[in-house]
């Protein structure tokens, strides 16, 4: 068996597995392309795939405008797929006046998905296909470890993951990025190695460069991976007893109000009590955000599961407030209250 034959049938496993139920009768998918080995090799296995399924693949390239190469790599990966059956190639540019002075990675990463997701949202496309692999889902296990993440954060990447309306899809997190080179070598596919990638200012750089010392000591990226995807089955496992703790304990519900019974939510484990308040604050506030931190959700329920009294505070644009003659617990829409006073 060839190695276009070996990642093909692999990559079509994972693909029945874990996401054809999901794009059942999606005639439209996007796949993001960097020009990378990893997204170009995703690329053309969801173009083999697809054909024996009549999806058409929209993929997209982001021209962020930071290096000068950049525009002419979008036209290359625009040249690379042009005659691939069943994908058109959409360059999207991200206009800013100047480039960040920090942080960069993570302003271009947001940027990377305001602009997919504004495209795809324009498009009724559901789905976005990344080519995270199994060295990415290392590095984000030990960047979110030197962060102090907790078991949400170590679970790393989902295979799917919903973000502010679109479904994010990584068919490649079980397969090595060597065999993705070797798989774009084999097809004669001319991938770019994109020069930041190698900077060490960046930590995510200097944790990949790390790997082969850690491999050396059994922690390679095979098994790191094995680790996070065991603690996303715990994680798993987490929400359906927190979602269920959520539903028990609820009184009364409305679009800017829930009102729980207090003693029943705090005979939950501290765990179940904070999952709790997070899908609550989903619940309540349907901007388009990014979430409040959780050390600031942590903070909320340190008190409330450990203190005799709880002081009334507004976190993510909800209120939360404690009532111990009604033995209720309170969580209010901030804007809600607003508009009623």
């Amino acid at each position: 068996m060839t190695i276009n034959d070996h990642i093909l049938s692999v990559f079509n496993d994972t693909m029945e597995r874990d996401f054809a139920s999901h794009l059942a009768g999606q005639g439209v998918i996007a796949v993001g392309v960097s020009g990378g080995a990893d997204s170009l090799a995703l690329c053309f296995l969801l173009a083999e795939y697809a054909q024996e399924k009549n999806v058409h693949i929209h993929a997209l390239t982001v021209d962020h405008g930071l290096r000068l190469e950049a525009a002419e790599e979008a036209a290359h990966v625009a040249m690379l797929l042009k005659d691939v059956a069943n994908v058109s190639h959409h360059i999207l540019k991200w206009d800013h006046d100047q480039k960040p002075d920090a942080r960069i990675q993570e302003a271009a990463r947001r940027a990377r998905y305001d602009l997919m997701s504004a495209y795809m949202r324009k498009n009724s496309i559901q789905h976005l296909f990344l080519g995270h692999h199994m060295a990415d889902q290392a590095e984000t296990f030990l960047f979110r470890l030197a962060k102090g993440s907790g078991l949400d954060g170590l679970s790393a990447m989902s295979a799917m993951q919903d973000m502010r309306g679109i479904t994010l899809c990584r068919p490649l997190l079980g397969i090595d990025r060597q065999v993705l080179i070797d798989y774009c070598v084999a097809k004669d596919v001319k991938y770019i190695d994109d020069p930041s990638n190698k900077d060490e200012n960046f930590a995510r750089i200097r944790l990949r460069n790390s790997m082969d010392a850690l491999s050396e000591e059994g922690l390679t990226p095979k098994r790191l991976s094995v680790t996070a995807k065991r603690l996303s089955k715990a994680r798993e496992a987490l929400e359906v007893i927190s979602r269920q703790a959520y539903v028990d304990c609820i009184i009364e519900k409305e679009i800017d109000r829930i009102v729980f019974n207090l003693k029943a939510l705090l005979r939950n484990p501290y765990e179940v009590a904070l999952r709790v308040f997070l899908m609550s604050v989903s619940d309540l506030n349907t901007d388009d955000g990014y979430g409040v931190r959780l050390e600031r959700v942590e903070s909320l329920c340190d008190d409330f599961m450990y203190q005799t009294s709880f002081r009334k505070r507004t976190l993510g644009g909800v209120i939360f407030e404690r009532d111990d003659k009604k033995g209720h617990f309170i969580l209010s829409k901030e804007n809600a209250i607003m508009t009623r006073i």
